[in-house]
């Protein structure tokens, strides 16, 4: 079961909040009104009572507590910048597992947390960007690609593998090969807009997949990994419940945001090793 974990942030802090201003409004005035009442009826007040008059209830004083520091990680974590741990090798060799990275949540405009509606705009993704972004067809899972297709443009990927978009061949230049899971993978450099990246590709295939062609619609992006041919990505995604043209395209309101940065690697906690920095810098 998937945990919605910005509800339950927007859930506690809206509880901490309401705990805090029914003690400012209700419990705070009776408490101060008990103090004067006690103060008023003795002579010299036993400082133990007066402290035992003024104490909160032990709810109110945890919310108290606790409804600052929520509330501050909500705003960062809703508006300014949100960590993701990378949990496949999809986006190989620019990501790898165990990757933990910062998302940029206001470079494609401000959303309210939880209804991710837009209520300010600041950019649109670009060509190119490593993009966070809610899977269409289970919106509780987090995926990260690549952006490749614009609103508007036509992406063609081909059965040699080379990628079109608008009739065009995206420029890529040879780099080497290295060791893959099926036999050696080539690595290319890429250029994708203004972003310069590499790319993986498998030289030997089980299977030879055809060229396709896909529409990017108004308000929609097509994602694609750097590993890729070990990708779930805008050109597998099958649904039956989302209309065919829209297959495979990431809409507006399901992004999360940009990532930019690498600020740890720790590929399996599991195992007796220590997080490292090795990988620190910013994604392109």
């Amino acid at each position: 079961m998937s945990i919605n974990f910005p509800l339950l942030l927007v859930i506690a802090v809206a509880v901490c909040g309401v705990l805090a201003l029914f003690d400012l409004l209700f419990l705070a005035p009776r408490r101060r009104e008990a103090i004067a009442s006690y103060q008023g009826q003795v002579g010299e007040p036993d400082e133990a009572v007066v402290e035992r008059l003024s104490k909160e209830p032990l709810l109110v004083e945890y919310g108290k507590s606790f409804f600052p520091v929520l509330a501050i990680v909500l705003v960062l974590r809703s508006f300014l910048v949100e960590p993701f741990q990378i949990p496949s090798g999809s986006m190989k060799p620019t990501l790898e597992v165990g990757d933990f990275i910062l998302v940029n949540k206001f470079a494609y405009g401000i959303r309210l947390p939880v209804l991710d509606t837009k209520v300010i705009e600041v950019g649109d993704p670009q060509r190119g960007d490593v993009m966070v972004f809610r899977y269409p067809s289970d919106p509780n899972i987090n995926y990260i690609k690549r952006v490749v297709g614009l609103p508007g443009d036509r992406i063609r990927y081909g059965s040699d593998k080379r990628l079109f978009i608008n009739g065009q061949p995206v420029a890529q230049q040879l780099l080497g090969e290295e060791p893959g899971s099926l036999g050696s993978v080539a690595l290319y450099e890429e250029q994708l807009g203004e972003t310069e990246h590499q790319i993986r590709k498998e030289m030997k295939r089980y299977r030879i997949e055809p060229g396709r062609e896909w529409l990017v619609p108004q308000g929609h992006y097509f994602m694609m990994g750097d590993n890729r041919d070990n990708s779930n990505d805008s050109r597998y995604w099958n649904d039956p419940r989302i209309p065919k043209e829209l297959l495979g395209m990431v809409p507006d309101r399901n992004i999360v945001g940009k990532a930019f940065a690498i600020w740890m690697s720790w590929p399996d906690p599991k195992v007796r090793n220590l997080p490292n920095f090795t990988r620190v810098g910013l994604i392109h």
